[in-house]
């Protein structure tokens, strides 16, 4: 079979928006440059989009002209080793994602276990943020209301006491595992992010269900958050003001 069916047969299974690169192709490694030259003939023939360098994905049309690759696509070498989870977005898409602001982030940022330098993909800016806990697909939804609570003087179009409202009703949905778990992730996250999960959870549960970021805490700091205490009740319990 020719090059150039090989290389079509394969990007015609692939869904709309999915980036590819020249290792997706099932050809022996000396045809590589001519799978390269197939595929800039594709891109300049209109057929396939180039995402970034090396990097395509098979365009959607929309009545506004192609759509952009969905975001996991275009960052997912950054977010994934094979089957491991290496990293997840956050920051301003976490507020996103969870509700907490109707922003959309211009930028991204990325958690990842070892600290990068920032960098361009495409039209995006990529900035990298170290994220202390093993990153797991299961804990990945946990680690982002734990940045989100880290973060919450940041949140866009907002204000602390609306933020406080939406993670304490989307913390009351965890199951008891889940609780047990983002408990145990938030001893890797500063003082003021514990303390604040911990009124959420002692507004919610008990003070026993918070006992273990209770003691990981030192009585002595205190946290200026700028919460109304109609918002959380138990904040003078955690040292919040």
């Amino acid at each position: 079979m020719k090059i150039s069916d090989i290389v079509d047969n394969t990007i015609k299974r692939l869904p709309n928006g999915y980036v590819f690169t020249y290792t997706d192709f099932d050809v022996d490694v000396k045809h590589n440059e001519t799978v390269r030259r197939y595929l800039g003939k594709m891109v300049a023939e209109g057929r396939i989009v180039r995402e970034s360098r090396g990097r395509f994905y098979k365009p959607e049309q929309s009545s506004f002209g192609v759509l952009p690759v969905p975001i996991y696509q275009a960052l997912k070498d950054l977010l994934e080793d094979g089957s491991k989870r290496i990293g997840y977005i956050t920051g301003y898409s976490a507020f996103n994602e969870l509700k907490l602001t109707t922003q959309v982030p211009s930028s991204y940022q990325i958690a990842t276990n070892v600290i990068k330098k920032p960098i361009m993909r495409g039209r995006y800016r990529i900035r990298f943020t170290l994220q202390k806990n093993t990153i797991t697909k299961d804990n990945i939804p946990l680690l982002k209301i734990l940045d989100c609570i880290k973060l919450i003087k940041s949140i866009p179009d907002t204000t602390i006491n609306q933020s406080v409202v939406r993670i304490n009703s989307i913390v009351r949905e965890l199951s008891d595992g889940q609780t047990k778990e983002i408990i145990r992730l938030s001893m890797k996250y500063p003082p003021s992010t514990r303390a604040l999960l911990g009124a959420i959870i002692e507004d919610i549960y008990t003070p026993e269900r918070a006992l273990l970021l209770r003691e990981s805490l030192n009585w002595i700091s205190r946290y200026k958050l700028n919460i109304s205490e109609d918002i959380l009740p138990d904040k003078q319990n955690w040292n919040i003001q």
